[in-house]
């Protein structure tokens, strides 16, 4: 019998046409084998329809990373040494990384329940706190879309406005996720998105910022070529940094734009499949958007809870050893450990899931750990209600790439009822 393929948990794959390789020899064929180029601006000029819509004409740069689009964003907005900036806990460490390159100081807004994005609540009451406590407020705000899940833009942004302060929307996991109609990213002063090989199109890495109009675009491109003054020699007034992306990857981009919608739809459809197949499985519940139609998430990520009570194959033996190899997305690169515990880790039940799909050939991992009980940010403002760190323990992201089938997600399903020890 031939041997099951690893299903990872989101890869994205070049398009059936292979119009990657076309765009990406023109490339070397015109010898554009460098940042910036033709690729490029046809890129960007292609993201920018993409996002745009009812007249609105946001413009887009493409740069190296997200996360270098996300710094870029707050260094636009003035953030600087000794300020501080509303972020959301529960994500990935590259939505609050940026804030401490500038100097300044997260403060961290833990999750409502529905979305598991940044409560609203809690945002004001942040702001009006950091007021109180610094003599002035937060320098911008960054929300989440977190797997992919819109944030309550509505909330957010009136919040936003109310106080003066401009919001950087983290969209690098909601690539065409929509609130209300409306392609995210393109709420705020700056939308961040990402290419990363994981995300729903891929340049092979790569990111991009979404500016709300050409001056906010000219000035991010200046400050991604090093922030050179307009002389004939090298004369720079300001610190810039090299964050363009490459002619070579944004031929990549250009391809994989062509397949964009249909990644998308693929990923709602598996999550429409996981939410039929799992929803008599006790004890297991897929994650779902709210009712309320202005949401509709890209579903990068499809993710469901464990019930603590749930009993998990191998479950007494987890968290006995000391991990000695990369796990997830840690790409072989980790440092070493001297205990095999934390003080905020997911339960057993999800750990030893994890090693049982592995097992099984599956990807599973646990959701984000939040960034409010990272030992980096110990010392960091945060305004927390439990949900995220109770979702932490009891959460395990399922696979939803391109490349995963329909095939492959009744096995998965069929891997959880295995691996669940029935209590009859």
């Amino acid at each position: 019998m031939e041997e099951r393929k690893t299903i990872y948990l989101c890869l994205a794959h070049m398009s059936e046409k292979g119009i990657e390789q076309k765009y990406v020899k023109e490339a070397f064929d015109t010898n554009w084998v460098v940042s910036l180029g033709p690729n490029v601006n046809a890129f960007e000029g292609e993201l920018e329809k993409f996002v745009n819509h009812n007249g609105v004409e946001h413009k887009v740069v493409a740069l190296s990373a997200g996360t270098a689009a996300l710094h870029l964003a707050l260094k636009a907005c003035g953030v600087g040494q000794g300020d501080e900036v509303c972020v959301q806990s529960f994500t990935f460490c590259a939505s609050s990384h940026p804030i401490t390159y500038l100097g300044a100081t997260p403060v961290f807004i833990d999750s409502e329940r529905e979305t598991w994005n940044m409560d609203p609540k809690l945002l004001e009451k942040a702001i009006i706190d950091r007021k109180e406590k610094t003599g002035k407020y937060p320098k911008a705000i960054v929300p989440v879309a977190l797997y992919g899940m819109p944030y309550d833009c509505d909330r957010i942004m009136a919040i936003a406005n109310k106080y003066g302060i401009p919001v950087v929307e983290d969209a690098a996991e909601g690539l065409g996720s929509r609130f209300d109609g409306k392609v995210l990213g393109t709420f705020g002063k700056f939308g961040v998105l990402s290419f990363n090989g994981n995300k729903i199109i891929t340049t092979s890495g790569g990111g991009a910022l979404i500016c709300a109009d050409e001056e906010s675009k000219n000035n991010i491109m200046w400050l991604a070529t090093q922030a050179r003054d307009a002389y004939p020699y090298y004369q720079h007034s300001e610190i810039g940094y090299n964050y363009r992306m490459s002619n070579v990857c944004a031929g990549i981009g250009r391809g994989q734009m062509t397949v964009v919608q249909q990644h998308i739809d693929h990923h709602k459809h598996v999550q429409a499949l996981y939410e039929e197949l799992l929803k008599d499985v006790k004890g297991v519940t897929i994650h779902k958007q709210p009712s309320d139609s202005r949401y509709d998430s890209n579903f990068w990520l499809c993710t469901a809870t464990l019930a603590p009570e749930l009993h998990i194959v191998g479950q007494e033996n987890t968290y006995k050893e000391v991990v000695r190899t990369a796990v997830g997305g840690a790409a072989g690169v980790i440092r070493t450990v001297d205990s095999p515990i934390t003080d905020c880790q997911p339960n057993e039940n999800v750990e030893a899931l994890r090693v049982f799909m592995l097992r099984k050939k599956v990807e599973c991992r646990p959701v984000w750990k939040p960034m409010h009980k990272q030992p980096v940010y110990a010392e960091a403002p945060a305004y927390i209600n439990g949900v995220s760190e109770e979702i932490f323990k009891e959460g395990v992201c399922l696979p939803a790439g391109p490349m995963v089938t329909d095939d492959d997600v009744h096995y998965i399903v069929d891997c959880i009822k295995e691996a669940i020890i029935s209590d009859n």
